[in-house]
C-alpha cells in the first residue's frame, strides 16, 4: 500500500478534476494551469499509485471502471478538504464573497450594489467576477450566481430567473421596422459563446429557417451590448444584460416575445454548505431587486411583457 505521503496533493486535484470534467483542457482552465501541467501531474500520480486511472481515447480522458471508486472518494475527500480550508479562513462573517459572471457584474449587479450597502451597511461584498464555474466547494466563495440549467455536480442550485431573450438595437436603428420579418434585414450582432442562437427566437415568431447575416462576431455578451449601442447591428439580449440600457432609453425591443431558452439564472452554493444569515439577506435582496427591476423594464419595453409560447 502506498504511504499517503508519497501521492502529492497537487497530482490528486489534477486526477479529480480530469474525472469530474473528462478533459485535460476543461482541467487546466479550472485549475488555472496548462494542459501539459496537468497531463504530467495525472501521470505521475499514476505511477504514484502504481496504477493507471485513465484510458487515453480520442474523446479524451476517459476513467477505467476499475478506478470510478477510487476516483469518487477521492473527489469526496478532496471536498471536505476544501471546505475545512474555507471555512477556517471565513474569519470576517461581515463579508461576502458572491462569484458571478463578469457580464452579470458589470451589467446588472453593479448598478445595483449601493442600494444593497444602504440596506445592509454592516455587510461588505466581494464581488469575485470570473467565467470559470467556480466549485464553491473548493474555495473561500460563500454564494454563487450562475446561468446553467442548475445541474452542477456536488452543488445545491436554486432558481432565481429563467432566461428569456429578445432582439434590442438602437432607437436610431429601429426605425421602419414593422414586423419581426423586417430585422431579417438588419445587421446582426452575434455572441460566439452563447448557448442560444438566433432561431430560438424567430421560431418562436415562425421564421424558422430564415437565414442570419452576421455584420460582427464577439466572444463576450457584454462587448456585443456595446456594439448595439453603439448602432452596429441587432442583438439578441435577455432580462439581466439588457435592463439598464433599455429602461435608460439607449437600447429598445422592437418586437417580442421574449422566448425561453432553456437556461435559467440560480444561486448556488456547496452541497455541503451550512445555512448563513448574510447569504440569506443578499438573496432576499436580489429577488427582490430583481422583481422591481423586470416591472420596471416592462414600462419601459411593454413589448417584454408578452407571453412566452415556448
Amino acid at each position: 500500500m502506498k504511504n499517503l505521503n508519497q501521492v502529492h496533493l497537487n497530482g490528486l486535484r489534477a486526477v479529480e478534476a480530469v474525472s469530474r470534467l473528462g478533459s485535460l483542457q476543461s482541467a487546466a482552465q479550472e485549475l488555472g494551469v496548462s494542459i501539459g501541467a496537468v497531463s504530467q501531474q495525472v501521470i505521475k500520480t499514476e505511477q504514484q499509485l502504481g496504477r493507471q486511472l485513465f484510458e487515453r481515447t480520442h474523446r479524451g480522458m476517459v476513467a477505467f471502471d476499475t478506478a470510478s471508486d477510487i476516483l469518487a472518494r477521492l473527489s469526496e475527500g478532496l471536498r471536505h478538504l476544501s471546505g475545512a480550508v474555507a471555512l477556517a479562513q471565513r474569519s470576517d462573517d461581515k463579508v461576502l464573497t458572491i462569484s458571478v459572471a463578469p457580464v452579470f457584474a458589470a451589467r446588472w449587479l453593479v448598478h445595483r450594489i449601493s442600494a444593497f450597502s444602504e440596506r445592509f451597511p454592516d455587510i461588505s461584498l466581494r464581488i469575485d467576477a470570473t467565467d470559470r464555474l467556480k466549485d464553491p466547494t473548493f474555495s473561500d466563495v460563500d454564494l454563487c450566481i450562475r446561468v446553467g440549467k442548475g445541474n452542477w455536480v456536488g452543488c445545491r442550485s436554486e432558481l432565481i430567473l429563467e432566461q428569456r431573450i429578445f432582439p434590442v438595437c438602437t432607437p436610431a436603428m429601429a426605425e421602419g421596422l414593422l414586423t419581426p420579418a423586417d430585422l431579417l434585414a438588419r445587421p446582426k450582432i452575434i455572441d460566439g459563446r452563447a448557448m442560444f442562437t438566433w432561431d430560438v427566437w424567430l421560431s418562436a415568431v415562425g421564421l424558422a429557417g430564415s437565414e442570419v447575416h452576421a455584420r460582427h462576431v464577439y466572444s463576450e455578451a457584454s462587448l456585443c451590448l456595446d456594439a448595439a449601442m453603439a448602432g452596429q447591428g441587432v442583438m439578441l439580449a435577455w432580462q439581466t444584460l439588457a435592463s439598464h440600457q433599455l429602461q435608460h432609453g439607449q437600447l429598445v425591443a422592437p418586437f417580442g416575445p421574449p422566448v425561453k431558452t432553456g437556461f435559467a439564472h440560480y444561486f448556488v452554493v456547496a452541497e455541503t454548505a451550512r445555512r448563513s444569515d448574510k447569504v440569506d439577506k443578499f438573496k432576499r435582496w436580489m429577488r427582490a431587486e430583481l422583481d422591481e427591476d423586470m416591472e420596471r423594464l416592462e414600462e419601459a419595453a411593454p413589448v417584454l411583457a408578452q407571453a412566452s409560447a415556448l
